[in-house]
């Protein structure tokens, strides 16, 4: 039993910043309809963003964080502006192979500034850990699923409640609708690429206090593919469900049968649901005539 609740615990903690990281790639695709191959990066940079912040500048916790913010919605708007938003009209295909190369750049630049090595840092949430019928379970882990779900229900509201968010649902539903209506396309896109990096700041962040600050969170990103495969690449509902399913699923491979076939069981249930359900669980089943 306390085997059980620990993987349980291990299992929704992951699936709850893979959910995190996971929202930022479905706005993008919602609004855009761009794949962005370079959301496990936006977790890096935002990881290491903090690291600066608050370990090299040494600034409070509440400083760090606001400048991690700051700087994780420069980036998505930057990256919008001048690398996406000249690619408007083209093959799908050249901005599928764009993404991958501010992946690639994103990754070099972290390399070439930081290093390779883990970088040392305090962590934010406390290490220590409670006794739950029976079993010990890490607080950070109880810690980073309570924040992962405040901050997606905060993302929550704010696409049904404010004025921004229903923009951003009008623009996903039908752009040219959204345009005679007044609504800022263009901007809207940059929002949507700006809420994807701190979704991925936040997601980058908790990852690095849990495990390590390095290279190894660009590598948590790429679960980001199983998570909306499974959900639906259009449903932020999705995300959520995609993320605890792909978490607990890993985690209870990893505990009860082998450790080596956790690292792949998430890829082998994204083919698997591409062969049964290509749209997803919530994902928008569409029907083109050519």
């Amino acid at each position: 039993m306390s085997t059980f609740l620990n993987q349980l615990i291990y299992g929704l903690a992951d699936g709850s910043i893979l959910a995190l990281a996971a929202l930022g790639f479905v706005l993008i695709y919602k609004a855009t309809g761009v794949i962005n191959f370079a959301q496990g990066e936006f977790l890096l940079v935002g990881a290491y963003t903090f690291y600066t912040a608050f370990v090299v500048l040494q600034l409070p916790l509440i400083a760090a964080a606001l400048v991690g913010v700051l700087v994780a919605i420069l980036i998505g708007v930057v990256v919008e502006r001048f690398i996406l938003r000249p690619m408007v009209g083209e093959n799908p295909i050249s901005i599928i192979m764009v993404t991958i190369g501010l992946s690639a750049l994103l990754n070099a630049l972290v390399q070439a500034f930081y290093g390779t090595s883990p970088k040392s840092q305090p962590k934010i949430l406390p290490t220590g850990s409670i006794d739950l019928l029976g079993a010990t379970v890490p607080i950070n882990r109880l810690l980073a699923i309570v924040i992962a779900a405040f901050v997606l229900t905060a993302f929550t509201i704010f696409f049904r409640r404010s004025r921004h968010g229903i923009a951003m649902r009008a623009v996903a539903d039908d752009q040219q609708a959204a345009m005679t209506m007044g609504i800022s396309v263009r901007r809207i896109f940059a929002l949507a690429w700006a809420l994807a990096a701190v979704s991925a700041l936040i997601a980058g962040v908790l990852v690095g206090d849990i495990s390590a600050v390095d290279q190894n969170i660009a590598a948590f990103g790429l679960l980001v593919f199983p998570v909306v495969i499974l959900g639906g690449l259009d449903s932020v509902p999705g995300t959520i469900v995609g993320g605890l399913v792909i978490g607990l699923l890993q985690q209870f491979t990893g505990g009860y049968l082998d450790p080596g076939l956790a690292t792949v069981i998430p890829y082998i249930a994204l083919v698997l649901i591409l062969l049964v359900r290509p749209y997803g669980i919530f994902g928008e089943t569409r029907i083109e005539r050519v």
